[in-house]
């Protein structure tokens, strides 16, 4: 069993950065590819970007291609979501997700099989 704990959102203004947190319980951490996923009020969760356990090789949604990066501490359990020029349309909650052991990331949410409870970021104009 794997849980996660985002932590790192706020309310920042256009053109801010703000750095999320992910903490994992459970074993194999450094063996699970890790995600970040947010969701909008009225909209589908969609994919921010993810990090794979086997090279650190990372891809992101379009939409945050250069304003975002992941990185992962597989000593501490930890992965984080530095976002930078922080856009009003960033608004969203934003979802920690991981893989079962050796799960390669991927764009589509039904890869993961562990979700964190989400930290609200809000992004004002």
């Amino acid at each position: 069993q794997v849980q996660l704990v985002e932590s790192g959102g706020g309310l920042v203004q256009a053109g801010d950065s703000l750095r999320l947190s992910c903490a994992a319980s459970g074993s194999s951490f450094s063996r699970r590819a890790m995600a970040w996923f947010r969701q909008a009020p009225g909209k589908e969760r969609e994919f921010v970007g993810y990090i794979s356990w086997r090279n650190g090789r990372t891809d992101y949604a379009d939409s945050v291609k250069g304003r975002c990066s992941i990185s992962r501490d597989n000593a501490k359990n930890t992965v984080d979501l530095q976002m930078n020029s922080l856009k009003p349309e960033d608004t969203a909650v934003y979802y920690c997700a991981t893989t079962k052991v050796f799960g390669w990331g991927s764009l589509v949410a039904r890869e993961y099989d562990y979700w964190g409870q989400g930290t609200q970021v809000t992004v004002s104009s």
